[in-house]
């Protein structure tokens, strides 16, 4: 097992990556303050691993919430149904909320603890890659609206990610897939030895080898560690993590939640943002080439979908969280290994980019 921090001062946590951890009940009880739980999962992850959970709060009372699997259930419906069990219980401001599943189910789980009585505790079990390497960590926590993703939530830290990498085993291959687009956006932005090891072990990644996906994900917890740990709140650096990810929202809006899941739509955005950077004079044809190899040797889309055009992007992307004083921010590469967030490009170049990718769609 490898334990890294993220230092926030008082409230800084674990996050503790390894094989088996479902199997150690004091590693999980130890974070839990109180004598209540409530578990949160979905109808994918509960009949895998609720028993074991189960087993390691014995003793606590606890009640689950199974909510239906899909990014078109991260909604205020969802949300309401775990402040119902919450208020009709009447679990109290010590309980604390465990998140067991992937992105989705971490960041409802989340915004319910957040939110619940003001504020309770709040545990991340990450079941998928995506989760394990990038949302169970940082605090970020929200829903969906219909015009657009993660438009509403809030900051609110766990008291520990415990991330049991022996749950990837039952994960699908396309989900696999999706988590990739996030380890390779770590090595994109902050550290291209990295990316250059995931391109020399991308194939043994995809095979699942555990060796490899360890270090994977403790390298990816640690450059997101380090974010977080210097701006928690995305005032500034913590927004290079979102690498793709207006490109991708708009997509993953356009499309219908769900339909392209959050990691294929990411990948698709960092194609695009690599193309934008270069048309903005910052890196090589060479560089984004190397970067649409990657991704696509993650299996992982490379272009838009098919039916979306230029208009629904631009008006998409205006409603991004990025968007500061009326002014679209995007998060472009400055060189292979490092990334800034900038309003200063030319909206000539953000057309052709869209016109290019727009044009050469394809199905998912």
């Amino acid at each position: 097992m490898h334990t890294l921090n993220v230092d926030l001062g008082e409230r800084s946590y674990p996050i503790y990556i390894g094989q088996g951890l479902l199997g150690q009940p004091e590693l999980l009880r130890r974070h839990i303050p109180g004598k209540s739980a409530l578990v949160v999962t979905n109808t994918t992850v509960a009949p895998l691993y609720r028993s074991r959970l189960d087993q390691a709060l014995e003793g606590l009372r606890v009640e689950t919430v199974v909510l239906p699997d899909g990014e078109a259930y991260k909604s205020i419906e969802s949300l309401t149904t775990i402040w119902d069990a919450l208020v009709l219980g009447r679990f109290d401001r010590n309980t604390t909320l465990i998140a067991l599943g992937g992105g989705v189910i971490g960041d409802i789980t989340g915004f319910a603890a957040a939110s619940y009585q003001r504020g309770v505790h709040f545990i991340q079990i990450p079941t998928t890659l995506l989760a394990q390497v990038d949302s169970s960590v940082g605090g970020k926590t929200g829903i969906n609206h219909p015009g657009g993703k993660n438009m509403i939530g809030a900051f609110w830290q766990p008291l520990a990610v415990i991330a049991d990498t022996d749950t990837l085993n039952t994960l699908p291959d396309r989900e696999l897939s999706a988590g990739l687009a996030e380890v390779i956006k770590y090595g994109l932005i902050y550290d291209e030895p990295f990316l250059t090891w995931i391109e020399a072990n991308i194939e043994r990644l995809r095979a699942r080898d555990p060796e490899a996906l360890a270090y994977a994900i403790r390298r990816s917890c640690e450059i997101k560690a380090e974010v977080v740990g210097q701006d928690e709140r995305e005032s500034g650096l913590r927004a290079i993590l979102n690498l793709g990810h207006t490109f991708g929202h708009a997509i993953e809006t356009a499309t219908g939640y769900g339909n392209w899941l959050h990691g294929e739509a990411v990948g698709a955005g960092m194609c695009m943002a690599a193309r934008l950077s270069e048309l903005e004079g910052w890196i090589s044809a060479a560089d984004v080439a190397r970067t649409r190899a990657i991704i696509e040797r993650a299996g992982l889309p490379t272009h838009a979908p098919q039916g979306m055009t230029r208009e629904q992007f631009q008006h998409l992307m205006g409603i991004d969280k990025k968007v500061l004083d009326g002014k679209l921010r995007l998060v472009l590469l400055e060189h292979i290994g490092k990334a800034r967030v900038t309003g200063d490009f030319s909206p000539a170049n953000l057309i052709t980019c869209l016109d290019e990718f727009t044009s050469s769609a394809e199905p998912r």
